[in-house]
């Protein structure tokens, strides 16, 4: 067996992670005792092992408080700056993407993910929205994602904070102007049934977006509800109450029930500049559940806090995106097989907890950790 010539080590992934975190800017003006560098390894420490940073800073030996590191975060961030907070993490997102990644034709995926909140006072819920109850609450601090696919390769491009007043269509175009920005194009754009309203559809319509929409069915007789009938896929005009026209994509499926038996269920696709079959239609909108996939790595890169700012939070939240998109750009890197064809990585080779592990060893070997407690005994 031939040995490599080069490795990538654990600390080399830690230098990366550092670089993407120092892009932002946020710890350029730390204190004496709260270095950039130290609150960098703390949050890291936070993020990769899902514990709070009071646990962290007891653990690790970095000369800090938990609560000197929480103090310089909270005059950081805050609600004021939000949108110039976004725009700073979406430039460390964009700044990992990969040079040989496609500028065109590449296929993306646009959703919300929700973070439980349990504040009661009027000004931390002014920026929380409400939502179907889960966890104990109705009340969520709410990001919009943007994700490109590139075969094996699956990132991040932009996210966005969603406050309660701003509507659907407000989000997507925040979001596609930061792809344009970017100077993507998708080959499609897929969105899920919460983004199928004829605001989104005409703003899709108008950029000549290429998209395809889960639609939902509503109703007993009437609207879509009245063309499910017979055996058959087939794809029809059907125009909006408010006049807008689509093309509309009906498949029937046969799913089963609990108990096992299957029912005739049908599925409705808007599509958007495309000329698919209702089959190629249902066989490529099952690549936009790879965004569900990011949203549970995003859990297992996510700090934990009972913060109340949301700012702050909305910080965590970006971190664990910008982890999640270094562990990509590192797996891009190291396990790229050079070879014909289309692209391929030696995926079991760098997988997220291997990432994960390498982050926590790289900063518990510079730092004295905390190995024996003393006995209190009478």
């Amino acid at each position: 067996m031939i040995a490599p010539n080069e490795t990538l080590s654990r600390e080399d992934v830690r230098q990366k992670v550092a670089q993407a975190i120092e892009s932002q800017g946020w710890f350029k003006r730390a204190g004496y005792k709260c270095t950039g560098q130290k609150a960098i390894d703390a949050l890291v420490e936070a993020a990769v092992t899902g514990e709070t940073l009071e646990n962290v800073c007891q653990d690790l030996g970095l000369g800090l408080t938990s609560n000197g590191l929480r103090s310089y975060l909270n005059q950081q961030l805050t609600v004021d700056g939000l949108r110039a907070q976004e725009m700073t993490v979406n430039q460390s997102l964009s700044e990992l993407l990969p040079e040989a990644l496609p500028r065109q034709k590449c296929a993306m995926a646009l959703d919300y993910h929700d973070e439980p909140f349990y504040g009661k006072t009027a000004e931390t819920v002014s920026y929380a929205c409400r939502g179907k109850a889960q966890v104990g609450t109705t009340h969520f601090y709410r990001v919009a994602s943007l994700y490109v696919m590139w075969g094996p390769v699956h990132l991040t491009v932009a996210i966005s904070y969603v406050l309660p007043e701003d509507s659907t269509v407000q989000v997507v175009q925040r979001l596609l102007e930061r792809m344009t920005h970017l100077r993507l194009r998708p080959s499609v754009l897929y969105l899920d049934k919460g983004f199928c309203s004829t605001a989104v559809i005409g703003y899709l319509q108008q950029a000549r977006v290429p998209a395809l929409l889960a639609c939902p069915i509503r109703g007993k007789q009437g609207g879509i509800r009245a063309l499910c009938r017979g055996r058959a896929a087939f794809v029809t005009p059907y125009t909006f109450t408010d006049q807008t026209t689509v093309q509309l994509v009906l498949l029937p499926t046969r799913p089963p029930d609990k108990s096992g038996h299957r029912r005739c269920k049908w599925i409705a696709y808007v599509r958007i500049g495309l000329d698919w079959s209702p089959a190629k239609c249902f066989r490529h909108y099952r690549r936009r559940f790879a965004i569900e996939s990011s949203y549970r790595q995003f859990r297992q890169l996510r700090a934990k806090t009972t913060s109340l700012n949301p700012a702050l939070r909305f910080f965590l939240m970006g971190l664990a995106f910008l982890l999640l998109n270094c562990w990509v750009a590192c797996r891009f890197f190291a396990t790229r097989l050079v070879e014909r064809g289309p692209l391929h990585l030696d995926e079991p080779l760098f997988r997220l907890p291997r990432f994960i592990a390498f982050l926590r060893r790289a900063i518990e070997a510079r730092y004295p950790t905390t190995d024996a407690i003393p006995i209190w005994s009478p």
